[in-house]
């Protein structure tokens, strides 16, 4: 397991020299998480004021059919606008990281030209992990305890399945299932460095972002009254969390790129990422 954590730091390393060369690759999770913030402002009003939403899981199960699709109706409308969002910017990255790997010159408008170039397949995409999404939510409401188990194990499956959507999406320009049956095929390749990369990624990153909840407890906790230096320290604390959220995500999908080359056997550039770093890590399963 150390051996394997080990090797995934050494893949984490040579991402992270590839974002070093694309700096700008932090602003698409930027922009992302900027889009999925005005998602979520556009609905709170009409969810709040849902006599639908404001109801108990229990009250909902027996409201009338009317008030029941209206709920969902408008759930389902927040998810695919969100998934839409998310895999917009995330086309745009991983095409950029992509080109980057493979010793192109990628910009940032380039990547935005790539993705609306695929704007039909995100938004196919897009419709298709609303449908999911709603579904498991369905499940986990149902019944709050083993509902939200099944639907925590489907949604880690789901996750898995739906690891390399994106990548073939941006070299093969398939569509949703096309690119969804792809993704599953290399599941048996890559669920390896899938676990292993996540872990690693997550536990860095909760290890880096220590002293920032260090210097928020102890602004809030020490700051005797002193409103200004809390509001400081929670502040500057915040900032540097968002900072290393949106470099992990950046690396993340830099990770998730290489896997996909390795997989199609495509070599890095001579000042791209080493894909050949992965090799070890790739074995077919019969």
């Amino acid at each position: 397991m150390f051996e394997k954590l080990s090797y995934t730091w050494t893949l984490m390393g040579e991402s992270w020299r590839v974002l070093k060369r694309d700096k700008t690759l932090v602003f698409f999770p930027l922009l992302s998480g900027l889009s999925c913030a005005l998602v979520i402002a556009s609905f709170l009003i009409p969810m709040i004021s849902s006599d639908a939403f404001t109801q108990q899981q229990q009250q909902l199960r027996s409201a009338d059919p009317a008030k029941q699709v209206a709920y969902y109706a408008l759930l389902f409308a927040f998810y695919f606008c969100n998934y839409f969002v998310i895999t917009f910017f995330n086309t745009a990255i991983i095409a950029c990281a992509m080109s980057r790997m493979a010793g192109g010159d990628p910009t940032f408008r380039g990547g935005l030209n790539e993705a609306f170039k695929r704007i039909h397949l995100i938004a196919g995409w897009a419709l298709v992990s609303a449908t999911v999404g709603l579904i498991l939510r369905i499940i986990e409401e149902r019944s709050p305890k083993v509902g939200r188990f099944i639907a925590g194990l489907l949604g880690m499956a789901w996750t898995m399945l739906t690891y390399l959507v994106v990548p073939v999406m941006v070299m093969q320009n398939k569509g949703p299932f096309a690119s969804l049956k792809e993704s599953a095929s290399l599941l048996r390749k890559t669920w390896g460095e899938q676990l292993a990369g996540n872990f690693s990624f997550g536990l860095v990153f909760f290890f880096l972002g220590i002293p920032a909840y260090a210097l928020m407890f102890i602004g809030f906790r020490y700051s005797n009254g002193n409103q200004a230096l809390m509001m400081t320290a929670i502040g500057v604390g915040v900032v540097y969390l968002v900072g290393l959220a949106l470099i992990q995500s950046a690396l993340q999908s830099i990770f998730q790129a290489a896997i996909y080359m390795h997989t199609q056997g495509i070599s890095g550039g001579p000042e791209g990422f080493p894909v050949k770093l992965l090799k070890p890590a790739m074995t077919t399963r019969d």
